[in-house]
């Protein structure tokens, strides 16, 4: 049996449109999403934005924020 290689850029396009043909955009999106890596490192920036603060300290600034009465905006 003789195959066709294909370049691999090829495959992955063809992919791709199956892929949003069958899931939709979305879902192909969040598909794909569990295969990167990401990028960063949590822990500095965990620490950058929580610090030393509770749960609890974390929780009630959350619901602080979510009390104020949003402005229309101008």
């Amino acid at each position: 049996m003789i195959t066709e290689v294909k370049p691999l850029v090829e495959i992955n396009q063809q992919a791709l449109r199956l892929l949003y043909q069958e899931l939709g955009v979305v879902n192909a999106v969040r598909f794909l999403k569990q295969f990167t890596a990401g990028f960063g490192d949590y822990t500095k920036e965990r620490d950058a934005l929580f610090g030393k603060r509770t749960l609890d300290e974390i929780v009630a600034e959350i619901e602080n924020q979510r009390a104020r009465p949003t402005s229309a905006p101008t």
